[in-house]
């Protein structure tokens, strides 16, 4: 089934055709506040201390609580947390709000699910293209039993396996 609001092919740009040709996880970053936002354009950087970078859109709430707090938190997504995503990514109604019918912990780095996530100190952010490259420094990490991630490719959801 395609989406008939979706850009033909022909018509979207080379850049957008090359990154929708690359397959990339799907987050959930979340701030005190609580804001949240689905990220898929982001990367982990190994090293002493670990960083998390990502791109998000400088006008989500997300940005404006990060800014404020200057902490934020980033959960890889399982492939059974399609439709929150979408939620997250403002492409569901989400009556009540975005945190409402899911078990969250409150944390100094906002608001997280039982599960993998790490804790993150802003530390940088920069226009990136159309986007704000924010860096935080890892301060923690909190980590359950491993599931499977949820990846975007090509406009839609996969899965590995």
């Amino acid at each position: 089934m395609s989406d008939p609001f979706a850009t033909p092919e022909e018509e979207k740009s080379a850049v957008r055709r090359l990154r929708g040709r690359l397959a990339s996880p799907v987050t959930l970053w979340t701030a005190p506040g609580p804001a949240g936002l689905t990220v898929s354009s982001m990367l982990v950087a190994d090293g002493d201390p670990g960083r998390v970078l990502g791109l998000i859109d400088e006008e989500s709430e997300l940005w404006d609580a990060v800014e404020m707090s200057g902490k934020f938190a980033v959960a890889p997504l399982a492939p059974a947390d399609r439709q929150l995503a979408d939620r997250f990514a403002g492409l569901m109604p989400s009556p009540g709000g975005l945190f409402v019918g899911q078990t969250w912990q409150q944390t100094d780095y906002g608001p997280v699910r039982a599960g993998l996530w790490a804790g993150c100190r802003l530390v940088s952010s920069r226009p990136c293209g159309w986007a704000l490259l924010v860096e935080g420094v890892i301060e923690t990490i909190s980590a359950d039993a491993p599931t499977a991630p949820l990846i975007h490719y090509r406009g839609r959801y996969r899965e590995l396996g």
